[in-house]
């Protein structure tokens, strides 16, 4: 099943699916906890949030990820979005800090929009 999701960036909205075919436990563990306020941070082109109250272990997780995932990061109990390298990955790779339970995508492909994100910025997903 899929999921649509937003996210308030404030003045716009971000757009996701998630896909509970991807990561059932880790989807639906995120679905029923919507809506939530939360700070995110930035790491090269990933923006992940603070933790959440959500605690699921690794469910067919991925260290190298592709353009526009959507994904949840079992060490830190954070959703993340991957919209190019990051810091760990080669010029043309991206990869997370660690594994990662990969769960949906960005919709939403302007990289202006999140390349313009704040660190310690509040969203609301919901």
């Amino acid at each position: 099943m899929i999921h649509k999701v937003r996210v308030d960036l404030q003045p716009r909205i971000l757009e996701l699916e998630l896909d509970e075919n991807l990561a059932p436990k880790t989807v639906r563990s995120i679905i029923d906890l919507l809506p939530i306020t939360v700070p995110i941070h930035v790491w090269g082109e990933e923006i992940y949030t603070d933790p959440i109250p959500v605690k699921v272990s690794s469910e067919n997780s991925k260290d190298v990820v592709d353009l526009y995932d959507v994904a949840y990061w079992p060490p830190g109990n954070a959703i993340c979005l991957f919209f190019g390298p990051t810091p760990m990955g080669t010029k043309d790779e991206i990869k997370p800090y660690s594994p990662v339970n990969v769960i949906g995508k960005i919709k939403e492909t302007d990289k202006n929009l999140l390349k313009n994100i704040k660190d310690g910025t509040k969203v609301r997903f919901y």
